[in-house]
Parts: C-alpha cells; sequence; structure tokens
C-alpha cells in the first residue's frame, strides 16, 4: 500500500483500502470494543479508529502471506489497545465534573487575603499604642499572655483587658470581618 499513489478526486490507495477494512472489519471491532469497553459507545468507537490507525501504520501486516485474513491481527491490536486504556484509566484518579466535591476545603482567592491583610494592617494602625504593641505580641507574632506581659514589663491582667480592648474597636473599624475576630 503506497500512501502516495492518487486515485480519483484526491483519495489514496491507502486511504481506499483503510475505507475497505472499515467496511469489512468495522462491526465486529464494534462489537469486541464495546464488550471490553463495558458498554462505553465513545470509547469503543475510538479505540475502533485507533485499530484502523495502527493498520494504516503497519500495513506489512495486512499483506502478510502468513493468514488468509487480516481480521485476526485487527482483533488483536484492538483488544490490546482496550486492556491499556483500561490500565491507563485505573492508573489516575478519576475526573470530576465542574462541582466542588462535598470534602474539598474552600480556600480564599490570593487577591482576597491580600485585600484582607491591608484592612487589618490599616484597622491596627487606629488602634492605640498600648493596644496595637499587646495585640502584635499575642495575635500576630504568636506569644502566650505571660510572654507578652514579661516582654511589655505590665501584669498579665493588663495584656488581657488590653488585647480585649483592642480587638472590640477592631470590629468596629472592620465590621465585615467580625466574625473573624470573636
Amino acid at each position: 500500500m503506497t500512501a502516495g499513489t492518487s486515485l480519483t478526486h484526491g483519495t489514496t490507495t491507502a486511504e481506499h483500502e483503510l475505507a475497505a477494512l472499515q467496511r469489512e472489519h468495522g462491526g465486529p471491532l464494534f462489537a469486541l470494543l464495546l464488550r471490553l469497553c463495558d458498554g462505553d459507545r465513545q470509547r469503543a468507537e475510538d479505540l475502533v479508529q485507533e485499530t484502523l490507525v495502527r493498520a494504516w501504520q503497519h500495513p506489512e501486516a495486512l499483506h502478510a502471506d502468513d493468514f488468509d485474513s487480516v481480521r485476526p491481527w485487527l482483533l488483536t491490536v484492538a483488544r490490546r489497545l482496550a486492556i491499556d486504556a483500561r490500565r491507563a484509566r485505573r492508573a489516575r484518579p478519576p475526573e470530576t465534573g465542574d462541582e466542588v466535591p462535598e470534602n474539598a476545603r474552600v480556600t480564599a482567592d490570593h487577591a482576597e487575603r491580600a485585600a484582607a491583610m491591608l484592612d487589618v494592617r490599616e484597622a491596627v494602625k487606629t488602634l492605640t499604642p498600648a493596644h496595637r504593641d499587646v495585640l502584635v505580641l499575642v495575635y500576630f507574632r504568636g506569644a502566650s499572655v505571660a510572654e507578652a506581659a514579661e516582654t511589655l514589663g505590665i501584669p498579665p491582667g493588663t495584656v488581657k483587658s488590653r488585647a480585649y480592648y483592642a480587638l472590640r474597636a477592631l470590629r468596629r473599624v472592620l465590621p465585615g470581618y467580625a466574625a473573624d475576630l470573636r
């Protein structure tokens, strides 16, 4: 089969032979692949096409004198393609649609986080220096009440009350974030 030999209207000998293979063996190939693909018609049709592409790529197999029909060769190729496709599907996780899975964590957009950080920074600047120092130590740097009290040189009760009043002031300045500040 020579791909360059042109017949009428721009079709080649190879295209005619491929069309003849499709007409003669397409039905049995599709029936086999439909069973191997668990009834998935689209996948079976794709594998029939892939089988015929393999036949086109290996014309020597189609004209071998070792057998009377090419059907056994085509069916073997089709079966192997179906097995490979099944293995490939099992090797990767199942595909999901556009819906969000129920157990997926919803994370805020990076831009939203950046904007929120800017809002909080501006709001913290409105606090008195005493309240700001306590808030920065306890909430932003993760110091305990005792550590903040030692660092600032004030009693632990004062750290607690300043933190309380600082958060209360932030709730007034950042009404949209009130749930996050409780």
